[in-house]
């Protein structure tokens, strides 16, 4: 079904090179209710960050059309794919040494590694005593699972037994529903498994108008008119969130 949403100006392009991310990106500026989105939740990933007590440097991973340089301009942008980011970084094998960084940030990036085991084992060896894992992630509510499931191009497998998936070349290969899965329903292995880490916090973000903004790559179902109207509405729908939220922001802190 996604395919009768998309948006015109993302026809014809492969998805992980450089013009898609272009695209993006141009998108992204040019639905303000979206910016709205992203400019919450870099914001939060930065609160994560000063939130840390040492030092060490900053990475993000799947950075691909984002702007966090814009709230964090020290942190490493990478992605799978080279020539939009700072380094090309596959989240199952960090190039960093042992207890060198304070934060590693994903923003749409989590449900994109194949084996989410080997990140966290990395992640555990590269984080300072104290760092954080910070992430904006798919959430899983009624309409999420309705929204991602049926309308967005990419898998959402809330069924799946395991944490690890197939994935080849497509940017596509993933699973939506892996955050529920690994910190919710299967919150006691993850314990068990990397008891290491704290989910220090699980918090729902505003859903509304991104929803309605068709996020990056699907068409806006709101005319330019109807924009303050949705804001007003993306705030009052909070009491809905349970049922409508698409997104969640997730913090984990490794233990000092």
């Amino acid at each position: 079904m996604s395919f009768v949403f998309a948006h015109p100006k993302m026809a014809g392009l492969t998805p992980g090179d450089v013009a898609w991310f272009t695209a993006q990106r141009r998108l992204i500026r040019s639905k303000p209710m979206v910016q709205q989105c992203y400019d919450l939740w870099y914001s939060l990933l930065r609160s994560d960050v000063a939130s840390v007590s040492g030092q060490g440097k900053l990475v993000e991973l799947g950075s691909g059309a984002g702007y966090i340089k814009e709230f964090l301009p020290e942190a490493i942008t990478s992605d799978v794919t080279p020539g939009f980011s700072d380094m090309v970084i596959d989240g199952r094998e960090l190039p960093f040494a042992k207890n060198e960084l304070r934060a590693i940030l994903l923003t749409h990036c989590f449900h994109h590694i194949p084996d989410i085991r080997a990140f966290f084992r990395e992640a555990s060896r590269t984080l300072i005593p104290g760092g954080v894992i910070s992430m904006v992630e798919c959430a899983h509510t009624p309409l999420s699972r309705l929204f991602f499931g049926k309308i967005h191009p990419e898998p959402y497998l809330p069924d799946s037994k395991d944490w690890e998936f197939s994935a080849g070349s497509n940017l596509f290969d993933s699973n939506q529903a892996l955050s529920w899965i690994v910190f919710v329903r299967d919150k006691a292995k993850f314990e068990s498994e990397f008891p290491e880490f704290i989910v220090e916090s699980k918090s729902y973000l505003p859903w509304f108008g991104y929803l309605l903004s068709g996020g990056v790559n699907l068409r806006s179902l709101v005319p330019g008119w109807g924009i303050g109207l949705v804001r007003f509405l993306d705030e009052i729908s909070r009491m809905l969130d349970p049922f409508g939220a698409i997104h969640w922001h997730i913090t984990l802190r490794k233990r000092s």
